[in-house]
Order: structure tokens, then sequence, then C-alpha cells
């Protein structure tokens, strides 16, 4: 009889316990969404416009692709390792404690900067005088949050994103109302409208920057131990939360390119707050940043969510770092296994 040669262990086998699977669909698809529209769909379309020029949306769709091809990919791996980590543990499970171990560095440090980035930019849409504080604060506040359990940071997470849409809607509802200034598309009586430097050649670049404007799905994937039924659950949630992204982002793209001449809105640094600025709708300007401050919060919410959960994971795997030859690894203590610690949480700060 040919013998079974034994499969590699999960890291879900290296703990006796688990964390609880506390999410549904919305609550998970909301944690995606909140996790996209962040500080950069507030921005993000000024740069994208002076690249793609007129074809501002299809560089939209360009990204919408390509996010589809690697949020697809991402949930057939959460669904089949359905546990905290993530990146790191699909690489440890698929390719070795090595791409794994680089994985899991890679993620925590990237998302770590990514969380004082953010923070940053929070703090300069409330008050620029006090943004380092007002950055901290927010952090030490969101990591309370987080160690409260998954059902209130989902909670937060709903507010948070109920407050970013309402304000998206705000400035579309804006922009249709107008009055469009002269040079835009939708101006009355407007000939051909400006342009800008861009075009064909800029469809690409452009499409990598709003491709960045995508990223967030992959948080549901990282929390994949507390979601409920996961191979149901995060295929859903991360299309969902994906195809609302794109829904938006196409939605904005178009408006406010018909609402703004070309040439303000390739070198505007606030393209949503401008084009509130300049419709009859201007006094609802500290609302656009109001929300853009929301979608920070949700932004760097859902960041030390899954850095904690990525850590947590990590501390927990007896053998989340490679071997060397004579390395003995450390028998983590039970209490380890529980919960996401304050120490792996509060790496963000």
């Amino acid at each position: 009889m040919a013998s079974r040669r034994p499969s590699r262990p999960s890291p879900d086998q290296h703990n006796h316990q688990q964390l609880q699977r506390r999410l549904g669909v919305l609550d998970s698809t909301a944690i995606g969404l909140g996790s996209m529209l962040g500080a950069g769909v507030f921005v993000v379309f000024a740069p994208a416009a002076a690249l793609a020029g007129p074809l501002l949306a299809v560089a939209v769709a360009v990204a919408g692709v390509i996010a589809y091809c690697n949020a697809v990919a991402s949930a057939q791996l959460a669904a089949k390792y359905p546990s905290s980590g993530g990146t790191y543990v699909y690489g440890r499970n698929r390719l070795g404690e090595w791409p794994g171990f680089i994985a899991g560095w890679g993620f925590v440090t990237g998302k770590t900067a990514s969380c004082a980035a953010m923070a940053l930019t929070f703090g300069h849409y409330v008050a620029p005088a006090y943004a380092t504080p007002l950055a901290v604060a927010a952090v030490v506040v969101l990591t309370g949050v987080n160690l409260l359990g998954i059902t209130r940071t989902a909670l937060l997470t709903r507010i948070l994103l109920a407050a970013v849409l309402a304000t998206i809607v705000f400035v579309a509802v804006a922009s249709l109302l107008g009055p469009h200034p002269d040079g835009a598309p939708g101006a009355a009586g407007a000939s051909a409208a400006q342009s800008v430097s861009g075009g064909g050649w800029g469809v690409l670049p452009a499409a990598g920057l709003m491709f960045f404007a995508f990223a967030g799905y992959a948080r549901i994937a990282t929390l994949g131990e507390e979601v409920k039924d996961p191979a149901r659950t995060i295929p859903r949630a991360i299309l969902a939360a994906l195809a609302g992204a794109f829904v938006i982002y196409l939605g904005l793209a178009l408006l406010l390119q018909w609402h703004l001449p070309p040439q303000q809105l390739a070198t505007s640094t606030a393209p949503l707050l401008d084009a509130v600025a300049v419709s009859q709708l201007s006094a609802g300007v500290p609302f656009v940043q109001a929300g853009a401050a929301a979608a920070c919060l949700g932004a760097l919410l859902a960041l030390i969510t899954g850095v904690g959960r990525t850590s947590w994971r990590w501390r927990g795997n007896v053998t989340c770092r490679p071997r060397w030859p004579g390395w003995a690894a450390p028998t983590p203590s039970p209490s380890s296994r529980n919960w996401p610690s304050p120490s792996s949480s509060l790496s963000c700060c």
C-alpha cells in the first residue's frame, strides 16, 4: 500500500482556541467597502484625470477589472483558509514557511505605515495645526474599539460608512444641480471642452492610481476566522464590496468630468470638495470635510483590525518563524491564543 504523505498543518491547528465567528455578509461587506472608501476617494480623481484626460472612466474600468481578478483570488484563498492572518496564512500554506514569513512581515510593515499615513490625513482634515496629536488620539481610540471585539468594530464601521456614503450622495447631487463653471462639459452652451495632457497613454498609469483606491476588500479575508460560514460569506462579501466601490468610483468619475472643467479637475487637490464649492450647495463644504474625516477613520479602523489579527495569528503560531538549524520554537501560553492582544493591535501606533 502506498504511504500517504502527511499534509502540512494549517496555522489553525496550532491554536486550540479560535476567534468567534460573528460576522455575516452585511457586516463583512461593510468592512470591505469601508476600507475601500477611505481618503483616496476624495483625492484620487485629480491625478488620475491629469494622466488619463477624457478617458478617466476607462481608467476606472481597467482598474476595476484588475481588482476583480485579484478579489476572486483573495476570495478563493480566504474560503479555503478561513483564519485570521490573510496573506501570511496563504503564503505559509501554499508556498512554505519563508514565503509566509516574508508575506506576514510585508503586510504588517506596510499596513503599519498606512495606519500612520491615514491617521495623519485625518488630523490634517480636522485641524491641521494639531494633526499629530489628533492622529495619535484616533489610533488609540480606534484600537480601543478593536479590543472590544469584532461586533463593536463592525458597528462603528457601519456608522462611518453611512457618513461617507451620505457625503458622496451629497457631492453627486451638488454636481448635478450645478451651476457648472465655464469650460465644464455640463455648462450651458459649452463648446468643445478644454483638454489636458494625457489620454490613451495615460490610461494605464491612471488605472494604477485607481487600483489603489480599490484596495481594501482583502480586509475581509484577513478577518476570515471571525466570519460565519466563510466558504459562502467571504466570496459574496468581497465581490459585493468591490461591486459597490466600482459603481461609486465610476459614477463619481463621470460626474466630476461633466461638472468641472478638465483643467480644474486635473489640478485640484480636493476634487469632491471643489465640486461642491462651485455649486449652489456650497454651504455644504464643511459637511464634505467631515465626510472625508469619517472616511479616514473608517479606513484606519480597518487597517488596525487587519494588523491586529495578522499579528495575533503570527504570534499564536509556534512555527510562524522559519527555523534555523538548532533553533527551538517557544511555546506560546494558552492565554495568548484567545484574542488579539493589545500589543498586537497597538503595533499600528
